[in-house]
């Protein structure tokens, strides 16, 4: 028949009868008036179906050809099958992918409780225990003392570079810096609006890619602390001894290695970092402190910055930044189950030795600028010795291989490959290889 006359719900049935069976037919069917030409639609799928019989044999031809290809680097393969790439980034950082999976699990009923962690109150007893068994875990991982307080503060480490001066040298004083770094120069001149500093030793000179021998340190007597970097993210110095600082208290930014090795907490201080880089996501800082250094602020000193008022309230004077609190603790847990820092820092050892075997075999085409002494196991600059250009089409094809983030910083340039707690040791394998085929194509 020419045309039939629907009854409305014929015609609502139709349209989704229709609408399960051909683009066509559905936008037909979505502007059907309750008057329908059935030969029209009948026309209009003998058309789709026809057009489909030709898509499909493109399509089949097409999965022929790739199947017809050379098989790419393992890495692409890798990074294509699990849907993630080898996360090189300096910070944020890549998480362990257990640790996320039981973040991605819980994410919308917490353990059975109902709720997300985003959406508990910090004083309910559900957070309330996932922050005791973060800092009761972080205290076992580390062995921190019972005369240490930890506290979980928001502002990341960077807060801290005013936070220390006004909470270790209330009524002023001299500092001595160890810059051998952007975040040791950045922490020297934060404090310096506080409090007089004096720059003990530097390694600008070199273009801080060394570390100056203790020998050469200009000490003040009497200083309120001294400050180290004890690992420089930008370019990858670390210092491999705790340095003796006497009676004077030894503050260390930790953020770029926290937690990659055993810490011998007793010879510091302060020990502080932000967590986005090895521990967990941005939005917190960890400090550890010796609780005979609290008690007194510079009277300007911002009530969030008391490190006494945050110790006496838990770390919770206000809402701490619970999700990256939960989120570290899942990670303190998972380095314990892993045999520890002792553990954690063989398994660096293995991961930077092997990147750093493939930059120092390759004949020159690789360089790497840091002192051999100092060089970090977290953070590893590198150069292309043919220069800009080649520098960028490394960077290029890197990215394209499943490599991310492997551009070096802004202010330095180059390659950098931050090799954290939880990049796997295939992460860094896949990297080498890559970099053994760029230098024999290019």
């Amino acid at each position: 028949c020419a045309s039939l006359p629907l009854r409305r719900s014929s015609a609502s049935l139709l349209r989704r009868f229709l609408a399960d069976r051909s683009p066509i037919a559905t936008v037909a069917a979505t502007t059907l008036s309750t008057p329908i030409n059935m030969a029209a639609l009948a026309n209009m799928n003998a058309v789709t179906l026809g057009s489909r019989a030709v898509a499909g044999r493109k399509v089949a031809a097409r999965k022929a050809s790739v199947a017809a290809r050379p098989a790419r680097a393992n890495v692409v393969v890798r990074a294509a099958a699990t849907e993630r790439k080898f996360n090189f980034s300096a910070g944020p950082a890549c998480l362990p992918l257990d640790v996320l999976e039981e973040m991605k699990e819980d994410l919308v009923n917490y353990k059975g409780t109902g709720m997300s962690v985003m959406e508990m109150s910090h004083r309910g007893k559900d957070f309330m225990k996932i922050a005791a068994e973060a800092e009761a875990d972080l205290r076992e991982l580390v062995g921190i003392p019972d005369n240490y307080k930890v506290l979980f503060l928001q502002g990341g480490a960077s807060s801290q570079f005013a936070a220390i001066p006004m909470n270790l040298a209330p009524e002023g004083g001299v500092a001595d810096f160890i810059v051998t770094g952007a975040w040791g120069k950045k922490a020297l001149a934060e404090a310096g609006k506080y409090m007089e500093t004096n720059v003990a030793a530097t390694s600008k000179d070199s273009n801080f890619s060394t570390i100056p021998d203790i020998s050469e340190w200009k000490l003040t007597p009497g200083a309120k602390f001294v400050h180290i970097c004890s690992n420089e993210t930008i370019g990858g110095v670390e210092f491999k001894d705790v340095p003796d600082t006497g009676d004077v208290p030894l503050v260390a930014d930790m953020s770029s290695n926290y937690l990659s090795k055993p810490i011998d907490v007793k010879k510091y201080g302060v020990i502080y970092g932000g967590v986005q880089k090895n521990i967990g996501p941005a939005g917190m800082a960890i400090v550890i402190v010796r609780d005979d250094l609290i008690g007194a602020v510079n009277p300007a000193c911002p009530t969030m910055f008391d490190y006494q008022l945050m110790a006496d309230n838990d770390s919770m004077y206000n809402t701490p930044p619970c999700y990256t609190m939960y989120a570290s603790g899942l990670v303190f847990k998972k380095l314990l189950k892993m045999g520890g820092l002792e553990a954690v820092e063989k398994m660096n050892i293995e991961k930077a030795k092997m990147l750093y075997d493939a930059i120092d075999g390759s004949d020159g085409y690789y360089v790497s600028p840091v002192d051999e002494k100092y060089r970090s196991l977290m953070n590893v600059p590198f150069t292309l010795s043919g220069g800009e250009d080649l520098e960028k089409k490394f960077l290029k094809e890197a990215d394209a291989a499943g490599l991310e983030s492997l551009k070096g910083h802004r202010s330095v340039g180059g390659a950098r490959a931050s090799i954290y707690n939880a990049m796997p040791m295939e992460g860094v394998q896949a990297l080498v290889d890559f970099m053994a085929e760029f230098k024999k194509n290019n």
